[in-house]
Order: C-alpha cells, then structure tokens, then sequence
C-alpha cells in the first residue's frame, strides 16, 4: 500500500499528490510515469510524474479530475492508502545540452513539462517556457515553473491572467523576433500539440510531445496505446511517451482517444448513482 502523505488542490478541478513510494522514486526520471489502482474493484490507470523526491522516498502527481477514476481518486486525503503504484515507466526524457528551449505546457499538460523543464535548465540549457490556461483559476504552478526557467511566459484563453491567446501565440512571438530555437517540448491537449509541431515542422525545430493514449498494462503487452509515428506502430508506454512531433498521425491519435468516451460516461454515471466510492460490484 502506498500512502498520500499530501494533497493540495491545485485548481477546483486539479489535484496534487504527494505519494510515499521509495522504490519508484529511486529511479524515476524526468518524463516518465506511473499506473496506479485505489482498490481491487478499480481500474489501472497512468500518471505522469511530476516530481520526485529520492532521499524521501515521495513521487508527486498532478491529476485533472475528468473521468470516474480520477474523480475517486480526487476524494482521497492525506494519510489514505493507495493499492497499486508502478513505475517508473516509459523512456525518461533525452536531457542533453541543445541550447535554447521552449518548454510549452497548456492546461494539465503544466504539471509534466515542469521536471523536464527544471531537469534541461539543470542540465545547462536556456529554458523558456510558456504556460496556458482557459482562465487564472485554472492555471498553476507559476513558481514551479518560474524556478525551472530562466524566463517564463503566462497566457490565458480569456485575458485574466498573463497574455490574452494561446500558448502557440506565445511561441509564435518568440520565432518573430527572431529567436533561435533549438528545441521545443510541448506538453497538453492533442490539438494544441498539433498546432505547435506544424509551426516548428517549415522551420526545421527539432520538436517532441508527450503521448497519454488510452493505456493498461504499461508494458508493452495489451497494445492499447499504439499511435503511429511516421507510418509505424508505436507503444506509448515503453517507446514513449516522448516522440518526434513532426511524425505522429495526430489524426488516428485522436479518434483512438475518442474510442471509450461512451464508456466512460456511463461508468461515471453509474458511479455517481451507486454513491459507495467506486465500488460498482
């Protein structure tokens, strides 16, 4: 059993937790992540990893309450048990000395995209990076990321907060003032990960994007997270989640992200009607 030994919330929607699980944090890395299970009658479900703490033994979470498991899991509090904690999993992120990077995290998306900004800035590297949310109430770890960068910008969709725009209206200053760019990393929604690779793509950046496919076992076995990255199958769980964004099918992406929307809605109905944590027996 693996115990919460904190839990914030980030936004009303956004959780954070910090879980006590030594033999993860031991290896973990930046870009990886872990499948988790509240209790027998629960579903395995992947997190990314958004920082660890390996003298503590502690892996930290962030979670957008969305479906069934993450809501269940949003009602947990500290001293809680959770059941199943793997990893780490999938390919840590390739932290080498490129130059000048743009670290773009949009909604969720934020809170993976902080270790790999703070692991490139450690390792030499200029950090730019650009963060979005729909709103201020919905927008976090400002300071995380402010620490991790040596220069941080903040757009939200609606002006409240920063820069009224989109993250790519960020990026896109930046290209026209001329700025060389060495490599962008752009972590969140499908579509807006898109967008920033075919703004990269004509100017030849070296561009990667993080993948959350539907996923099972984490290893490779079930197939359930395959997306094609230049014509070829690929496993997000172990040849991921990192690709080259100028490669992926965006396309069958997001129709195979769309596969269990029906299903999902009906299991967290049925788990708001039943009204017993999750156990839908």
């Amino acid at each position: 059993m693996y115990k919460i030994l904190k839990k914030i919330e980030l936004t009303p929607s956004t959780k954070l937790m910090c879980i006590f699980a030594p033999e993860v944090a031991r290896k973990a890395r930046a870009g990886q992540f872990v499948i988790l299970r509240m209790h027998d009658h629960g579903e395995r479900f992947p997190l990314t990893i958004t920082d660890y703490n390996k003298t503590e033994g502690t892996i930290t979470i962030v979670f957008a309450e969305v479906g069934k498991s993450t809501r269940e899991l949003g009602m947990l509090s500290e001293g809680d048990c959770i059941m199943n904690f793997i990893g780490p999993l999938g390919q840590p992120s390739e932290i080498e000395m490129y130059g000048t990077v743009v670290c773009i995290g949009g909604g969720i998306g934020v809170a993976p995209v902080y270790p790999i900004a703070r692991s490139l800035k450690q390792g030499g590297n200029r950090v730019i990076s650009i963060i979005g949310a729909r709103s201020r109430q919905l927008l976090f770890f400002e300071h995380e990321m402010a620490l991790a960068s040596d220069e941080l910008q903040i757009v939200t969709d609606d002006g409240s907060y920063g820069r009224q725009g989109f993250v790519t209206s960020a990026l896109q200053g930046l290209l026209d003032n001329g700025l060389k760019i060495d490599l962008v990393v752009a972590i969140g929604p499908v579509p807006m990960m898109r967008a920033v690779a075919e703004m990269t793509r004509p100017l030849g950046i070296k561009t990667t994007v993080s993948l959350n496919p539907i996923m099972v076992d984490g290893t490779g076995m079930c197939g359930g997270c395959r997306v094609s990255v230049g014509g070829v199958n690929k496993f997000a769980c172990v040849d991921g989640p990192e690709f080259d964004a100028h490669s992926i099918d965006y396309d069958n992406l997001q129709l195979r992200q769309k596969m269990y929307l029906a299903d999902e809605e009906v299991a967290l109905a049925h788990w708001h009607e039943c009204k017993c944590g999750g156990d839908v027996r």
